[in-house]
């Protein structure tokens, strides 16, 4: 599906450089003329490929939308334009699959970060991940891995 404002679409990071592990995401940089219009419009845009999960990054410095696809993993659409980061998540109804689809991203990310060599961005990304997701679900402290991190997630879910 196209749309008229979108001038451009370019692949771009570590799988366009050919520094990809099999777990690296599918980063594309989106060139439009009329940001808001194609905003409001991606959720339509991206619906024949069947998102698992979708949301806009709410850390990035700037906007990107974020896509889980079965059989692919993580896609991110990188737009040129600025975006604030945002407060950590608050826990309530309407935010859950927002929370988790979050949750899942990070969880998917983080692991091709840490086969990549990047045992630093890992552990700060965790930390990250503890203060905006894991802390307002009630989890205690920052759990040492990915694998922590799941398990602490799952906790959280019964809690």
């Amino acid at each position: 599906m196209r749309h008229p404002a979108v001038d451009s679409v370019s692949f771009t990071g570590s799988r366009a450089r050919g520094e990809a592990t099999e777990l690296s995401d599918w980063d594309f940089k989106v060139e439009t003329r009329d940001f808001q219009s194609v905003a409001e419009a991606l959720p339509a845009l991206v619906a024949p490929l069947e998102p698992l999960a979708e949301q806009w990054d709410r850390l990035s410095p700037q906007a990107c939308y974020m896509l889980m696809l079965r059989g692919i993993g993580k896609v991110d659409l990188i737009f040129d334009e600025p975006h604030e980061p945002e407060p950590p998540w608050q826990v309530l109804a309407e935010a859950l699959k927002g929370i988790d689809d979050h949750f899942w991203d990070w969880a998917i990310w983080l692991p091709a970060k840490d086969r990549a060599g990047k045992p630093e961005l890992v552990g700060s990304e965790i930390e990250k991940m503890h203060g905006h997701l894991l802390s307002p679900l009630g989890v205690a402290g920052v759990p040492s891995s990915v694998r922590d991190a799941v398990a602490a997630h799952g906790g959280a879910d019964e809690s």
